[in-house]
């Protein structure tokens, strides 16, 4: 189960959920993370509709049709009608503890979103590297040298950023890649650091002043605007099975499609293993539910779902936008 708290900064109200939300996992140790957010676009791309949003796995539980998205405070009312700045411990503990019973029992389910889910949002972890031992500085770096160069930085190049931390550049991205942060090929060179491939894939991204890279998946492609704090981008993919162009164009934070009807497969293999394998190339643009559909039915070791275009962007935001957080 992943917990975000979207909020703005200085919220009042963060400690406040936070208290709350451990008090209603009642002991179960769930990783809760903090993203701060600044600008209207930032809410949008979250679904953030005031601080603090609280997010299970990617959902808003709390969420009230037909309220924008917002940076300004956010009101919560309880059973009884009392108004408050967080949830109470009651409710959520009934969102969480459903949360919960979800995952237990998806194994009884042909597929689910969650467990599709799990190996793009690192099993609840989420992409983001942890701040301990130079792993978030250096992976950091190495997403900041793909977004500026194009390419993947050699070690040399991190050296400095990896001795703030007392160890070197290769011991650093060895640990990342153990923990499915980046992966490396076998002379320990890296050769993909999600949402970013050195080696060419069916999905080729444009970004700011020219650079292009290939992108690992579907997803990842969709991430990489959000990741650059919203900056323009444009895909260039295509159907794996009718070889037709697909296009997505990020302006200004906004999402155009062509075609207009084509989706998103979420797809992964059975077994366990860095998303790499387990996941990546099973992730793919369509040019509609049609040729997902017969995709699916070609590859009948793959588990999966076609998702819409708005549902598709909302989880590469949420899984690569905080990557370059600071805090």
């Amino acid at each position: 189960m992943r917990i975000t708290i979207l909020t703005v900064p200085e919220c009042p109200n963060v400690a406040v959920v936070r208290e709350r939300i451990t008090a209603a996992l009642g002991g179960r140790s769930t990783e809760v993370e903090v993203v701060e957010v600044r600008a209207q676009g930032e809410a949008a791309r979250w679904g953030m509709t005031g601080s603090p949003t609280v997010l299970v796995d990617g959902a808003d539980p709390f969420a009230v049709a037909g309220a924008p998205p917002s940076v300004s405070c956010r009101l919560y009312r309880d059973a009884d009608g009392r108004v408050d700045g967080a949830p109470s411990v009651e409710d959520l503990r009934q969102v969480l503890s459903g949360a919960v019973l979800a995952r237990e029992t998806a194994g009884d389910q042909e597929c689910c979103e969650t467990d599709l889910l799990d190996p793009i949002g690192h099993a609840g972890r989420g992409r983001r590297a942890p701040a301990e031992r130079g792993l978030r500085t250096v992976h950091q770096a190495v997403l900041r040298h793909f977004a500026a160069e194009g390419a993947a930085p050699e070690a040399s190049v991190l050296e400095a950023v990896a001795a703030l931390a007392g160890r070197t550049a290769a011991d650093v991205l060895a640990e990342l890649d153990r923990e499915d942060f980046l992966t490396l090929d076998g002379t320990g060179r890296i050769r993909a650091a999600y949402p970013f491939s050195t080696v060419q894939t069916r999905h080729r991204v444009r970004l700011l002043g020219g650079v292009e890279v290939w992108s690992m998946c579907a997803v990842d492609a969709l991430g990489i605007s959000a990741m650059l704090g919203g900056q323009d981008v444009r895909i260039s993919s295509s159907d794996p099975v009718n070889s037709e162009p697909v296009k997505v164009t990020f302006t200004g934070g906004t999402a155009r499609w062509e075609p207009a009807d084509s989706i998103v497969f979420i797809g992964r293999r059975a077994g366990e293993g860095p998303a790499a394998t387990v996941c990546c190339d099973t992730l793919n643009f369509f040019t509609g539910h049609a040729s997902a559909e017969q995709w699916r039915q070609e590859h009948p070791e793959v588990r999966g779902q076609a998702v819409g275009q708005d549902r598709a962007v909302q989880i590469a935001e949420q899984t690569f936008g905080p990557l370059l957080h600071d805090d």
